[in-house]
């Protein structure tokens, strides 16, 4: 069983104040775009992973991995011993703030699903994927959608077009924790009061109406002032996105992948070029959104 699942970019991520339990109360608007990976599940006495592609030398292949991770918990809710050996074949940064392995968690879900026959409905299989992470739940759906609690509580949100992106990918991840832990250390030493997250009505029109424009000035992170203090070398990408023409720039997630809105798909692709051949970045990769999420092919 072979499962496509995609990346995603947040177009908006709102970060509230830290809650009791460490985690935040976020407004998270995911968009999922056409960089892909792959997830195979074969049958198996056993539970195992093998990651193939871009930055395979990066991804655990112990209990740690969140397919493995996912392909357990699975097997758990259905009440039963299964084995599956999965195949990764990788195209999504690691630690690139744009959810791999939340993606392949996924992939991993829908593919052990069909592999083991259990039918489970993608109602049961939202539910095991927020277990596992905040982002897992949107790599089962794709399409553009805000997450809130903790970004595992999802509404679907239309979308009036396609809109075209390029992203700069970095030499070397970013840990989402560390990110997370930097940003409450830049509040705490400014003290300022930390607001409730709140979804952006112009960026949802935005969405709706498919302005490419509209979306572009209204991009936000709050986790960006952190991502660019652990990695300050993003803000001259940043900034070459802006001067080669992007509608909007943006750090992806937690980073540090950066993300530039183009115009069209013509844009995105001398965007891209342009990032490239002036050293702004060393590999820029053009794609659009929003698309399905985890599908068998």
């Amino acid at each position: 069983m072979t499962v496509r699942v995609p990346a995603k970019v947040n177009v908006q991520l709102s970060v509230g104040p830290l809650r009791e339990d460490g985690y935040h109360d976020l407004v998270n608007v995911f968009h999922a775009v056409s960089i892909f990976d792959e997830v195979v599940a074969k049958e198996s006495e056993s539970i195992t992973v093998q990651v193939d592609g871009k930055w395979s030398d990066q991804v655990p292949v112990d209990d740690t991995n969140l397919a493995i991770r996912a392909a357990r918990a699975l097997a758990k809710h259905a009440g039963r011993t299964y084995g599956a050996d999965l195949v990764i074949q990788k195209d999504i940064p690691v630690a690139g703030g744009m959810a791999g392995g939340s993606a392949d968690a996924a992939g991993a879900l829908v593919a052990c699903n069909e592999l083991w026959g259990l039918g489970l409905p993608i109602e049961d299989l939202m539910e095991i994927a927020g277990d596992l992470g905040s982002d897992v739940p949107f790599s089962l759906i794709g399409g553009t959608a805000v997450g809130t609690g903790r970004g595992e509580q999802l509404s679907e949100l239309p979308t009036g077009g396609t809109f075209h992106w390029v992203f700069a990918l970095a030499n070397g991840g970013l840990s989402t924790a560390s990110v997370y832990a930097e940003c409450d250390r830049l509040r705490a030493a400014t003290g300022a009061q930390v607001p409730w997250p709140q979804l952006n009505d112009s960026l949802m029109e935005a969405l709706g109406t498919g302005d490419a424009y509209a979306l572009g000035s209204n991009l936000s992170n709050d986790l960006q002032a952190a991502a660019l203090n652990l990695r300050p070398e993003l803000a001259p990408t940043l900034d070459a996105g802006r001067q080669h023409g992007a509608l909007g720039a943006i750090v992806s997630g937690s980073g540090p992948t950066c993300a530039f809105l183009a115009i069209d798909a013509t844009h995105a692709r001398d965007l891209a070029q342009s990032l490239t051949a002036t050293g702004a970045a060393h590999t820029a990769v053009a794609a659009h959104g929003p698309v399905q999420g985890a599908v068998l092919i």
